[in-house]
């Protein structure tokens, strides 16, 4: 047999990470890397996983999600308090925020600048920043 094993992508992934492939883990990760880069809340993903017949708990999708970010296999994105999307996408970016609909879209990080940061307090460092643009809908035609 010469080709590729199913879902090879996904298992790859958490073997790299040192994650046991367990059948809910793997089916988990195909769910949020098989396709493109994406951004999903726990709620999304659980509601995709049992659309998939994968039989898991909402809390398991919490448990692995904050797994797999620990990891470095995605990165939280807290859009407001008890809000927080998963990105796919871990290279350094930001992100517009849609705040009538929830949509989170990227923004490359080289689109954003950010200068004059104040230094980090004795015995820490600055990680990263990240930036998210909150964007509302336009009322009218006029811009206002």
């Amino acid at each position: 047999m010469t080709g590729t094993r199913p879902f090879k992508r996904a298992l790859d992934r958490l073997q790299t990470a040192g994650f046991r492939p367990t059948r809910q883990r793997l089916g988990l990760a195909r769910l949020l890397f098989e396709g493109e880069h994406r951004h999903v809340t726990a709620e999304q993903l659980h509601t995709e996983a049992m659309g998939a017949d994968l039989r898991v708990s909402l809390a398991t999708v919490y448990n692995t999600l904050n797994q797999f970010t620990a990891a470095g296999l995605l990165r939280e994105v807290v859009v407001e308090a008890g809000k927080s999307y998963f990105d796919t996408n871990t290279s350094d970016h930001h992100h517009f925020f849609l705040e009538g609909t929830g949509r989170l879209e990227d923004i490359p990080g080289d689109d954003v600048v950010v200068q004059h940061l104040p230094p980090a307090p004795p015995g820490t460092r600055i990680a990263r920043v990240d930036v998210i643009v909150r964007l509302s809908a336009e009322q009218g035609g006029d811009g206002r």
